[in-house]
């Protein structure tokens, strides 16, 4: 009897022989956002988990002032129902509240968590892509990421969120995107430090480079939004996958389900960041598949550029990833160069 490890591998291996599934056509990323500037009003919004603690939210606007701009709270920061910041309905009409305010250059989520996805529904998709401004998070603020690529053409950024660290690094790479418009080559820092080799090493599933816009971000929230109108072409994308606190097996299965689905034959080159925390901890899990042994199975063989290990995801300092951007990998190198700035 075919064991739930082999049955896995099997249906992955049969993914490649699969129709590809049709999905919306991209649209061109022509109104991009606007630079930041010291001074700028920047909306602070939670479209999923809520901040309980009023002295969170000082530190967070703190963290906003210490790059040269206003923060402006959104009227559901410090709203609870449940685990959500506010009803589904609350929180849209926040986001939509900061797109359509003129005086809000900028948008920065305070944190992931989940939820955002359930607002989508709600959004005001016409308004949004008449005022295009930089939303800027990560984790579960994906689900605004992707939809924004599926239903405008405004490009958006996988970065910290407002309550991040915010290191040296992680403001550093935000900076020259969203302030100075610059088109840079984010590649692992080479010092070892105390060590006597580097602490972020790249592993290469396949060699090579490959050019399209960035699509991705959080793996499980992406693979949920797999069958709905809220998730954009990967045609030629480059794709960017982090996650956390998920065992092998998991990632196994969502990767299973973007290839099931047809996105990873789509794709012209793949990205793995960190994946923290990612081991499961039970006892079943001895002499089971590590996490670059997963992702071996699943990348190499789609015969594109694919590395991983690249520094974005949940960590204390990460780099900022524009989605939508035509950027360029060379997964020898573990390098991802802009091939465009995300601001006009």
């Amino acid at each position: 009897m075919l064991n739930r490890r082999t049955m896995i591998q099997g249906a992955a291996a049969a993914a490649m022989l699969l129709p590809t599934v049709a999905q919306a056509a991209p649209l061109p990323a022509r109104r991009k956002p606007p630079r930041l500037r010291p001074g700028d009003t920047v909306g602070l919004v939670e479209p999923a988990y809520f901040t309980a603690d009023s002295f969170d939210l000082d530190q967070i606007q703190a963290t906003i002032r210490a790059m040269g701009l206003i923060p402006k709270p959104a009227a559901n920061l410090l709203s609870r129902h449940g685990y959500l910041a506010g009803t589904d309905r609350e929180r849209a009409r926040a986001l939509n509240g900061m797109f359509a305010d003129r005086e809000v250059k900028a948008i920065f989520a305070v944190r992931g968590g989940w939820g955002s996805a359930r607002i989508l529904p709600h959004l005001d998709w016409g308004l949004i892509r008449a005022n295009p401004k930089l939303l800027t998070g990560f984790s579960d603020i994906t689900a605004l990421h992707l939809a924004l690529a599926a239903r405008t053409d405004c490009p958006t950024i996988h970065g910290p969120n407002a309550s991040s660290a915010w290191g040296q690094l992680s403001w550093d790479s935000f900076r020259r995107l969203a302030f100075e418009g610059e088109t840079p080559t984010w590649s692992n820092p080479a010092a070892a430090g105390d060590r006597l080799a580097p602490r972020n090493p790249i592993r290469t599933f396949r060699p090579g480079r490959a050019s399209g816009p960035l699509l991705g971000g959080n793996l499980t929230v992406l693979s949920a939004l797999v069958g709905t109108p809220f998730l954009p072409s990967f045609e030629g994308a480059i794709l960017f996958l982090e996650d956390t606190d998920e065992a092998q097996y998991r990632i196994d299965r969502m990767l299973t389900q973007l290839a099931l689905s047809g996105i990873l034959g789509r794709v012209a080159g793949v990205v793995f960041g960190q994946c923290t925390d990612c081991i499961a901890r039970n006892s079943s899990s001895i002499g089971g598949f590590t996490l670059s042994e997963v992702l071996a199975h699943h990348l190499t063989p789609l015969g594109v550029p694919a590395f991983q290990g690249s520094l974005f995801g949940h960590i204390e300092n990460q780099f900022s990833i524009p989605v939508g951007i035509r950027a360029e990998i060379d997964a020898a190198e573990g390098t991802i160069r802009m091939l465009e700035p995300v601001v006009a």
